[in-house]
């Protein structure tokens, strides 16, 4: 018998894993499909020869601010984070775009009369980025340790202000014109919700932060690998998954593939159970052995809306109008504030919007490993209404076409995964809903229950996924959360460091 089995190999998965198997427990993971990692895996699609794709996530500024990353030290485990010197750019009509620099004196000097705002609002935040990042990578029922001291207080202060400003109607009232906004406005839209939201304003503040900030000019944060900014890892994202198994192999945890737990039958006998699924598969699976009311209240959570997936295979460089947006790892492609927020609008009220809002990533802008015999892969994702089954790549290639002539003519082949087959990669991406939950600020704090420990769900069962708090990202958090409560309860080991 196993002391512990993991469902779900995705970052929270195995960082349940490592955490509980460098304690000495006896750990195996259990994974549904044949390759390992959930939302974090590159592989080949077929689409050329060489190339190849990440699956979900792409790019990760979470890979070295989460607490638990830190503490792991990625680089000391061979991922060699990359690092573009424009963190994020979003393009605008007339051939104009703003440009989020690593740099904070960059971005401000390019914003131009905006940029004094953005200097005020984003600065602190920069400066302040560990009190910041342990708000809201916590567990959302503890006060988050590094709090502590009164410039981390005075950040986390600002973070909540500046959240109540961006995430209301009075958005606007900083800004003078429409490139800050729009900037900031394309970090929000990743949590594929209507805007201005408190949700969408935490997530911008958050990563925007994250953009700017400099570890090596802060706290040492453990490793010297660690710089900041927006980075991907090497040859792909599938380099931390390798990374988090090859360290639970070394402490004799295990991994089995293609073993899909659809009941209790498909569980091997074992004295805690972490599911990295969502709140709906634990219920499914473990039925009448969870008592009436923690079964009432998971069933209550509540997806959002969806991301349908298009890649392309290109043999050149996306022909941006401003030629410095090509230098950006990440480009939300969307246009104005105005035009987001009007088709976020339209996701939400189920409709497709003719011009969506897209997040495009290159990786060969840092990484020219991931460019074959003159071919790179480009990563993108439009945001859609729940299980739509709708083929966006004429939407998405419209929208890129729009801030970069010429596009088309660089794209060799494509392929589309629309919202409703997410789910055959990943069953936590219910109708597409790559957040596993819907990210509203109720459900980012009571996320998936309103319980005071949001991760047992009682018997030495746990729940760790994206649907636990933080909510979704590569960061490890939900597994590292929830298997510090399963050493403690279940096996009486009381963690008092990472």
């Amino acid at each position: 018998m196993d002391d512990a089995v993991v469902v779900g190999s995705g970052p929270n998965g195995l960082a349940a894993a490592v955490t509980l198997a460098r304690a000495g427990v006896r750990v195996t993971v259990l994974e549904a499909e044949e390759t390992i990692g959930g939302g974090a895996r590159t592989l080949g699609l077929g689409l050329a020869d060489g190339v190849v794709h990440d699956v979900c996530s792409a790019i990760h500024p979470m890979a070295w601010a989460s607490p638990f990353f830190r503490a792991f030290d990625l680089p000391a485990h061979g991922v060699e984070l990359l690092t573009p010197e424009v963190s994020y750019a979003q393009p605008l009509d007339g051939g104009r775009s703003a440009i989020a620099y690593r740099s904070l004196d960059a971005t401000v000097e390019r914003l131009g009369r905006d940029g004094g705002a953005w200097r005020r609002l984003m600065a602190p935040l920069a400066r302040e980025w560990e009190a910041v990042a342990a708000l809201a990578l916590g567990d959302k029922r503890s006060v988050p340790p590094g709090l502590g001291s009164v410039p981390a207080l005075a950040g986390a202060v600002r973070f909540g202000t500046a959240m109540l400003e961006q995430g209301t109607h009075a958005w606007n009232v900083r800004f003078a014109g429409d490139e800050a906004p729009a900037l900031l406005t394309g970090v929000a839209a990743h949590t594929i919700t209507r805007l201005p939201s408190l949700a969408g304003a935490g997530t911008a503040l958050m990563l925007g932060a994250l953009a700017h900030a400099s570890p090596l000019e802060g706290p040492a944060p453990g490793s010297p690998g660690f710089d900041g900014g927006w980075p991907l890892p090497r040859g792909g994202t599938g380099a931390i998954t390798a990374a988090l198994v090859a360290e639970l192999e070394m402490h004799g945890g295990t991994v089995v593939t293609g073993h899909r737990v659809r009941s209790r039958a498909d569980l091997p006998a074992a004295r805690a159970y972490v599911f990295d699924t969502t709140p709906g598969t634990l219920v499914d699976v473990l039925g009448d052995s969870l008592t009436p009311a923690v079964r009432s209240a998971l069933r209550w959570f509540r997806h959002g809306d969806g991301a349908a997936k298009v890649d392309f295979v290109l043999s050149g460089p996306v022909p941006w109008a401003d030629p410095e947006v090509g230098r950006a790892g990440t480009v939300h492609v969307g246009g104005s504030r105005a035009d987001m927020a009007r088709a976020e609008a339209d996701v939400a009220a189920g409709r497709h919007p003719d011009r969506p809002m897209c997040l495009v990533s290159d990786p060969t802008v840092v990484d020219a490993s991931r460019e074959h015999a003159g071919l790179r892969p480009l990563w993108t994702y439009a945001h859609v209404p729940a299980g739509s089954d709708v083929d966006v790549t004429e939407r998405v290639t419209s929208q890129i076409e729009r801030f970069a002539p010429g596009f088309r003519d660089v794209v060799v082949t494509s392929r589309c995964t629309p919202a409703a087959r997410l789910p055959e990669h990943n069953a936590n991406y219910a109708g597409g809903d790559i957040a596993a939950g819907a990210v509203s600020m109720w459900q980012m704090i009571a996320r998936p229950t309103a319980r005071l420990d949001p991760y047992a769900a009682g018997g030495g069962v746990y729940l760790c996924s994206a649907s636990t708090p933080p909510g979704p990202g590569v960061h490890g958090m939900g597994g590292w959360h929830a298997a510090r409560r399963a050493l403690r309860d279940v096996f009486g080991v009381r963690l008092t460091r990472s």
